[in-house]
């Protein structure tokens, strides 16, 4: 049986495609840098081989997987190329893996992780089903009907993709390293959308999505009054949200969700959307929502004295507006602080004064040093710039974290695409010292 090679198995697409394949038996290992990344425990805990990079790690009969974030002149790749092994890059592969099953996209600058996480598992709660989410998660069934997956529009890795369907949660300027406006970033969702080989579900109140053409249905999903799948009558709780279905105008069904915020009532209605479109039991839709516990890194909680901590991969001014409200509605009576650690220059000097204007929604403000890429020139930017746009706004570094401890009986939001986790272990193992 052939080995997959895994180069850059550590990524949030390569370890739960690695996953998959482990899952239905196929041989699998794998190769990263030896830094620690939240993708790997899952890998470790399949006992699936994880190898510091070295040429020697590629020997004939073996097929390589190239993960996106390492270019062809890499050692590995070289050797695979001296050996004459096949090499084909993540996207490439998944393209062709998932044409054996019913496939569903989930597209859109935000939501996409928590979307993927909630229809695997309302899917998987009525039929057999593989998904792999871009938090490091991927389950593969033997049995699988249906192939759920994140699929992203960066550098346009979508469109290696012709997905029996596709969730669009929204269209928004993302990726100022990539994207020149949001223009360009529709024109990318719209070439996926002719791809797509039985439906489109997607977001009828954002202004972009209306504007999507298709070869198939298009079905679209929100709270406006146009929409074929609407949320209407929205009950919010420190419990949840329970919200009624009209189906072109026709009460369907009412739900209760064990979330918050605005954004993710519309991320169930196109998971409901889907599951309709394709006769799912409304029973077991229902009884899935309740259930589902979220993905990693999407306001992630745990209580530490008075203090409720969150990690959440908002990196996005519309995400970290999302966020915050949603920490509102679970918790009306705390403060809420924002923890923000921008990613990458090219966005924060994009956009500057939305990061600014979001962050204001909360009642305190830590900003810490921005997450760079090696490959940017971003001349003077500092954190300083956006720190002098946000009010009661102040710098925190990693080595001190105690003024968050100021902050009794409140809400700290971690929130950052980087490496801000190290800032709440830090905050954390300070006060385990206390």
């Amino acid at each position: 049986m052939t080995l997959y090679h895994f180069v850059g198995i550590k990524g949030s697409g390569m370890s739960p495609l690695a996953q998959i394949l482990d899952d239905m038996h196929f041989r699998v290992q794998g190769s990263d840098v030896e830094k620690n990344f939240f993708t790997q425990k899952a890998l470790e805990e399949a006992g699936i081989p994880i190898l510091p990079f070295s040429a020697s790690n590629v020997q004939p009969g073996m097929t390589v997987i190239a993960g996106n974030a390492y270019s062809d002149d890499h050692e590995e790749l070289q050797e695979a190329k001296r050996l004459a092994i096949p090499v084909i890059r993540y996207h490439r592969f998944l393209g062709e893996f998932i044409q054996k099953f019913t496939s569903v996209a989930v597209t859109g600058a935000h939501g996409k992780t928590s979307t993927t996480g909630l229809l695997a598992h309302v899917l998987r709660g009525a039929r057999p089903t593989s998904y792999l989410i871009g938090d490091g998660t991927g389950k593969g069934d033997e049995n699988a009907e249906f192939f759920v997956f994140e699929a992203c529009e960066y550098r346009r890795h979508f469109l290696s993709y012709e997905p029996d369907y596709a969730i669009m949660t929204n269209i928004d300027f993302d990726h100022p390293d990539y994207f020149a406006n949001v223009e360009d970033v529709f024109g990318a969702f719209q070439e996926m959308a002719w791809q797509v080989k039985k439906g489109i579900i997607a977001c009828g109140d954002d202004e972009e999505l209306q504007k999507i053409q298709a070869k198939v249905p298009v079905m679209f999903y929100g709270f406006g009054e146009e929409n074929d799948f609407q949320a209407r009558n929205v009950e919010k709780s420190t419990a949840g949200t329970a919200f009624d279905v009209f189906v072109r105008n026709t009460f369907y069904e009412r739900f209760f969700i064990p979330a918050y915020g605005d954004h993710n009532v519309l991320n169930a209605l196109g998971v409901i959307a889907l599951c309709h479109y394709e006769e799912i039991e409304t029973d077991k839709v229902k009884e899935q929502l309740e259930t589902f516990r979220g993905v990693k890194r999407r306001f992630t909680e745990k209580q530490v004295g008075t203090q409720i901590l969150i990690d959440d991969y908002a990196h996005h001014p519309t995400e970290i507006r999302a966020t915050i409200h949603a920490a509102r509605q679970k918790y009306p009576s705390k403060e809420i602080v924002a923890v923000f650690q921008p990613h990458t220059f090219t966005r924060t000097q994009t956009f500057l004064h939305e990061f600014a204007d979001s962050l204001n929604e909360a009642d305190a403000v830590y900003l810490c040093d921005i997450f760079g890429s090696a490959r940017e020139h971003h001349g003077q930017l500092s954190i300083s710039d956006l720190q002098q746009l946000v009010s009661n706004s102040s710098q925190l570094q990693e080595e001190d974290p105690s003024p968050l401890a100021e902050h009794k009986n409140s809400v700290l939001i971690f929130m950052g695409a980087g490496d801000i986790q190290k800032f709440q272990l830090a905050y954390e193992t300070y006060l385990q010292r206390q």
